[in-house]
């Protein structure tokens, strides 16, 4: 099978005819380097992209699960769930706000988070997550603060215990890469006992990378030469990794999690 160009522009065409092969019925088209407008909705690649990236003798394989999956009917269905079966399935996903950039802020259910980041939802299906938009959390009579309980919830449900291997440096720093790639190891960074769980294996307060939505890398405050280490390992993963979310340390101490500017005077 023939690999997908890497140059975006080419890229975008040839998921454009795959789309328009497996889905005729669908009014797509070219919106940009990296974007279609699919029946008036706007789709970025840039993901995918990079996805496709981390196997490209699967290329083609990969973007048409991928949109079999986006605008398969069963979509629709699971957007359309009534409020008693949809609260045990809601999870959050920690995202950057630059996601705003392709979507409207207006239709996305989240909450701020901190290092430029947002909290939104998403219904967890056995195939595929679809997010909660603000009209279905209105006609569910629910609001961001409930939502924002109950995925946390539902993602402490599904964490019973947390799988890490754990690394140390020469010159003593020591670092815990979490494992159980679910889809939510980055988000595992909103667990209120992450730091329970975690200080004692790192020395008290630390420092969490989540490079993208499968990494959570929870590191000692120093030596300083194993943080600028870590530092440029998390920005080459941010700007690899498939569904980057920030290249920026947040520092996890009893009290909860704070942003860069913290992590900044910590390390």
């Amino acid at each position: 099978m023939s690999r997908l160009p890497r140059q975006r522009e080419a890229f975008a065409e040839q998921v454009l005819k795959l789309l328009h092969r497996l889905r005729p019925d669908l009014n797509a088209i070219l919106s940009g380097p990296a974007e279609l407008v699919v029946e008036g909705r706007r789709l970025d690649l840039e993901n995918l992209m990079r996805l496709v990236r981390t196997d490209e003798g699967r290329g083609v394989e990969i973007v048409e699960q991928y949109l079999e999956q986006l605008f398969d009917d069963s979509t629709i269905a699971i957007s359309a769930m009534p409020w008693e079966v949809a609260r045990d399935r809601i999870m959050p996903r920690i995202q950057p706000v630059t996601i705003f950039e392709h979507l409207s802020r207006e239709q996305v259910a989240h909450v701020p988070y901190v290092n430029e980041t947002v909290i939104v939802f998403v219904i967890d299906m056995p195939n595929m997550t679809v997010s909660v938009t603000t009209e279905q959390m209105i006609r569910w009579g629910a609001d961001t603060d409930l939502l924002d309980e109950l995925a946390r919830k539902n993602l402490r449900a599904c964490t019973t215990d947390l799988e890490f291997r754990t690394l140390e440096s020469e010159d003593g720093g020591k670092a815990v890469l979490l494992t159980i790639q679910d889809g939510y190891d980055a988000s595992r960074l909103l667990l209120e006992d992450l730091h329970i769980a975690l200080a004692p294996h790192l020395g008290g307060d630390f420092l969490v990378a989540t490079p993208s939505r499968d990494m959570l890398l929870a590191v000692t405050r120093n030596p300083e030469p194993f943080i600028s280490r870590v530092r440029e390992k998390v920005l080459a993963d941010f700007t690899r990794l498939p569904y980057p979310i920030t290249s920026r340390l947040f520092y996890v101490c009893r009290d909860g999690v704070a942003g860069s500017d913290a992590a900044n005077l910590a390390a």
